[in-house]
Protein backbone atom coordinates (compact mmCIF):
# COMPACT_ATOMS: atom_id res chain seq x y z
CA UNK A 1 0.00 0.00 0.00
CA UNK A 2 1.18 3.40 -0.85
CA UNK A 3 0.70 6.29 1.42
CA UNK A 4 1.27 10.05 0.15
CA UNK A 5 2.74 12.32 3.22
CA UNK A 6 1.97 15.47 2.33
CA UNK A 7 3.89 17.04 5.07
CA UNK A 8 7.05 14.98 3.10
CA UNK A 9 9.68 17.31 1.58
CA UNK A 10 9.84 14.77 -1.12
CA UNK A 11 7.69 15.49 -4.24
CA UNK A 12 4.15 13.53 -4.66
CA UNK A 13 6.09 11.22 -7.88
CA UNK A 14 9.26 11.04 -5.88
CA UNK A 15 7.27 9.11 -2.71
CA UNK A 16 5.64 6.94 -4.89
CA UNK A 17 8.91 5.86 -6.92
CA UNK A 18 10.48 4.92 -3.00
CA UNK A 19 7.51 3.28 -1.90
CA UNK A 20 7.32 0.81 -4.77
CA UNK A 21 10.87 0.63 -4.91
CA UNK A 22 11.31 -0.34 -0.69
CA UNK A 23 7.70 -2.95 -1.87
CA UNK A 24 9.90 -4.58 -4.24
CA UNK A 25 13.20 -4.78 -2.22
CA UNK A 26 11.38 -6.23 0.57
CA UNK A 27 9.35 -9.29 -1.47
CA UNK A 28 6.21 -7.33 -0.71
CA UNK A 29 6.08 -6.95 -4.83
CA UNK A 30 7.40 -10.22 -6.38
CA UNK A 31 9.33 -10.13 -10.03
CA UNK A 32 6.17 -10.88 -12.26
CA UNK A 33 3.55 -8.82 -10.20
CA UNK A 34 1.15 -6.33 -11.69
CA UNK A 35 1.44 -2.88 -10.95
CA UNK A 36 -2.04 -0.70 -10.91
CA UNK A 37 -2.91 1.48 -14.04
CA UNK A 38 -1.76 4.85 -13.70
CA UNK A 39 -5.66 5.67 -13.39
CA UNK A 40 -6.35 3.55 -10.86
CA UNK A 41 -3.36 4.24 -8.80
CA UNK A 42 -4.42 7.76 -9.16
CA UNK A 43 -7.65 7.51 -8.01
CA UNK A 44 -6.49 5.65 -5.15
CA UNK A 45 -3.72 7.91 -3.92
CA UNK A 46 -6.06 10.73 -4.87
CA UNK A 47 -3.34 12.48 -7.35
CA UNK A 48 -2.95 13.21 -10.32
CA UNK A 49 -2.68 10.67 -13.43
CA UNK A 50 0.86 12.78 -14.56
CA UNK A 51 2.10 11.78 -11.31
CA UNK A 52 1.64 8.37 -11.42
CA UNK A 53 2.58 8.33 -14.83
CA UNK A 54 6.53 10.20 -13.99
CA UNK A 55 6.52 7.83 -10.98
CA UNK A 56 6.21 4.84 -13.38
CA UNK A 57 8.16 6.13 -15.95
CA UNK A 58 11.27 6.60 -13.60
CA UNK A 59 10.92 3.01 -12.45
CA UNK A 60 10.69 1.66 -16.20
CA UNK A 61 13.85 3.83 -16.53
CA UNK A 62 15.47 2.41 -13.37
CA UNK A 63 14.55 -1.04 -14.31
CA UNK A 64 12.56 -1.81 -11.34
CA UNK A 65 9.71 -2.46 -13.49
CA UNK A 66 8.80 -3.26 -17.50
CA UNK A 67 5.80 -2.43 -19.69
CA UNK A 68 4.34 -5.32 -21.47
CA UNK A 69 2.38 -3.54 -24.39
CA UNK A 70 -1.34 -4.08 -23.93
CA UNK A 71 -1.19 -6.04 -20.29
CA UNK A 72 0.13 -3.10 -18.01
CA UNK A 73 3.36 -2.69 -15.81
CA UNK A 74 4.54 -5.72 -14.38
CA UNK A 75 7.69 -5.61 -11.51
CA UNK A 76 10.90 -6.86 -13.21
CA UNK A 77 13.41 -9.92 -12.24
CA UNK A 78 16.36 -8.61 -10.17
CA UNK A 79 19.15 -7.96 -12.08
CA UNK A 80 21.82 -5.59 -11.29
CA UNK A 81 21.51 -2.14 -12.87
CA UNK A 82 24.86 -0.65 -12.42
CA UNK A 83 28.62 -1.23 -12.53
CA UNK A 84 30.50 -2.02 -9.51
CA UNK A 85 32.08 1.58 -10.25
CA UNK A 86 28.95 3.40 -10.01
CA UNK A 87 27.60 1.50 -7.10
CA UNK A 88 30.20 2.32 -5.01
CA UNK A 89 29.72 6.16 -6.25
CA UNK A 90 26.25 5.90 -5.50
CA UNK A 91 26.44 4.21 -1.95
CA UNK A 92 29.03 6.77 -1.15
CA UNK A 93 26.83 9.89 -2.37
CA UNK A 94 24.14 7.73 -0.17
CA UNK A 95 26.53 7.86 2.88
CA UNK A 96 27.11 11.14 2.80
CA UNK A 97 23.24 12.66 2.59
CA UNK A 98 22.40 10.03 5.05
CA UNK A 99 25.39 11.97 7.48
CA UNK A 100 24.04 15.08 6.44
CA UNK A 101 20.62 14.27 7.71
CA UNK A 102 21.36 13.00 11.09
CA UNK A 103 24.41 14.89 12.33
CA UNK A 104 21.93 17.55 14.41
CA UNK A 105 19.92 14.41 15.56
CA UNK A 106 20.26 13.05 18.93
CA UNK A 107 21.38 9.06 18.55
CA UNK A 108 24.84 8.10 19.00
CA UNK A 109 26.69 6.05 16.26
CA UNK A 110 25.70 2.44 17.96
CA UNK A 111 21.58 3.70 17.86
CA UNK A 112 21.81 4.43 14.22
CA UNK A 113 23.82 1.55 13.22
CA UNK A 114 21.45 -0.76 15.22
CA UNK A 115 18.80 1.16 13.03
CA UNK A 116 20.76 0.80 9.90
CA UNK A 117 20.84 -2.95 10.46
CA UNK A 118 17.69 -3.48 10.93
CA UNK A 119 16.48 -2.14 8.13
CA UNK A 120 19.24 -3.71 5.87
CA UNK A 121 17.71 -7.02 6.93
CA UNK A 122 14.36 -6.45 6.51
CA UNK A 123 15.26 -5.96 2.85
CA UNK A 124 17.96 -8.64 2.55
CA UNK A 125 14.45 -10.96 4.08
CA UNK A 126 12.10 -10.06 1.79
CA UNK A 127 14.92 -10.27 -1.53
CA UNK A 128 16.18 -13.78 -0.12
CA UNK A 129 19.80 -12.50 -0.83
CA UNK A 130 22.57 -10.55 0.62
CA UNK A 131 22.32 -6.81 0.48
CA UNK A 132 24.16 -5.19 -2.40
CA UNK A 133 23.32 -8.11 -5.04
CA UNK A 134 20.90 -6.05 -6.74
Amino acid sequence: MIKINTGDSRPIFRQIVDSIRRQIATGELEPGSKLPSVRGLAMQLTVNTNTVAKAYSELTAQGWVESRPGLGLFVSKPRKLFSDREQERRLNEAIQQFINQVIGLDYDAGQLLERLEREIKALEKGQGRSAGNE
